[in-house]
């Protein structure tokens, strides 16, 4: 077997005509060792001011890489700065194919940089009208496709995934248990002590449990509970549909003849529906638990007249009213944490966008609905 032996060194040769156009005829080899060199050698040709064209003769290069198209691209620069024209003629197999794949030919488009053009405002305006626009529609789709699938799963309650249903139930009520504690303790430690500071002017000390016991049971508990949900779980449910959608794991569940929205969404809705009403539960003890302290230790209040109070300022409807409200507000939840999961496209930062929004419209929707039911119950009242 013959070996080939080393291909040629580049050489350049130049050659001017009266007019101004001067003929670059390079042989050899073009590459990331002599393509400086032979960029330093024509640079001053195609400053000159006499240059009126380069013509390049390639017919002779052997072999041609992406450091010796750059050479051509630097005399295309620097001949455009003064109006001037660059030709590339007679090329070799080796050098027209780099000239094809780079599209650096004689009839190419002139190489000029642009900056991109900042859209006006009215133009922002309009792209945001229609993304909002666009997003309407995806969740009108969107709300269709849970009903049918809430049908189906009513019709047939086999057909909800259990094992799935209990794992959602699991990570978002029994693992939010210490944080929905915590938070609720303080909340209503906090409200008994700074109520405590003008409620001990008056003498009306036991009316601590009252206002702690009230408020948590009514707005406060649903509300910091959900938004605690919508935080852990919301934030969850659009992180997992969305990986799944970048990964094309629903493309393949719609392969194998799943419908996502069945065997996705509901497992979570119906968990959720069902766990954060109980965690709310959960929380208003917690924050009556903190209330007592505070009641307790500040104002010299005894534990059964602190717990006798909060037993008659309640009711039945109080509680239900923030049991029922919890159930609009996981619902709400889950919902958007999964419609958000649907609409990721691209990569990970589409996913990262499509849980921070499930999180801030999570907590939109919770404040929206909690006004709503409060004025309806101020009118129906």
């Amino acid at each position: 077997m013959i070996q080939p032996g080393p291909m040629p060194a580049c050489t350049v040769e130049l050659s001017r005509d009266e007019a101004g156009s001067v003929t670059v005829r390079l042989a050899g080899r073009i590459d990331t060792d002599n393509a400086a060199a032979v960029l330093a050698r024509l640079a001053p040709v195609a400053d000159d001011a006499a240059t009126k064209s380069i013509t390049v003769d390639l017919e002779q290069v052997a072999y041609l890489d992406d450091y010796g198209v750059l050479v051509l691209v630097e005399l295309k620069k620097k001949l455009q700065l003064r109006k001037a024209e660059l030709m590339i003629c007679t090329m070799s197999g080796p050098a027209k194919a780099m000239i094809e794949l780079f599209h650096l030919d004689s009839a190419a488009a002139p190489l000029t940089l642009t900056l991109a053009r900042s859209p006006g405002a009215i133009e922002r305006l309009g792209a945001a009208a229609l993304a909002q626009a666009a997003d309407l529609t995806h969740m009108i789709s969107f709300i269709g496709a849970v009903c049918l699938a809430l049908a189906r799963v009513v019709r047939k309650p086999t057909s909800l995934r259990a094992d799935d249903t209990f794992l959602c139930m699991q990570k978002t009520g029994v693992d939010a248990l210490p944080i929905v504690a915590l938070i609720s303790f303080l909340l209503g430690l906090i409200m008994a002590f700074m109520s405590a500071v003008q409620l001990r002017q008056f003498g009306a000390n036991i009316y601590v449990a009252s206002l702690v016991g009230l408020s948590m049971a009514r707005e406060l508990g649903p509300i910091m509970t959900a938004i605690i949900v919508a935080g852990r779980s919301g934030s969850a449910f659009a992180a997992e549909i969305g990986t799944m959608k970048i990964s094309e794991e629903v493309d393949a569940l719609v392969t194998m003849g799943f419908e996502p929205v069945r065997f996705l969404v509901m497992p979570k809705m119906v968990a959720s529906v069902i766990v954060v009403p109980f965690l709310v539960l959960f929380s208003d003890v917690c924050a009556m638990a903190g209330g007592l302290i505070v009641g307790v230790g500040m104002l010299d209040l005894t534990a059964g007249a602190y717990i006798d109070q909060t037993v008659k300022t309640l009711t039945l409807f109080d509680v239900f009213l923030g049991f029922g409200k919890s159930a609009i507000f996981a619902l709400l939840i889950s919902w958007v944490g999964c419609f958000r999961g649907f609409q990721v496209r691209g990569g990970a930062a589409s996913v990262g966008h499509a849980t921070t929004s499930a999180v801030v419209s999570s907590i939109f929707l919770i404040i929206v609905s909690d006004a709503l039911v409060a004025v309806i119950l101020r009118y129906w009242g």
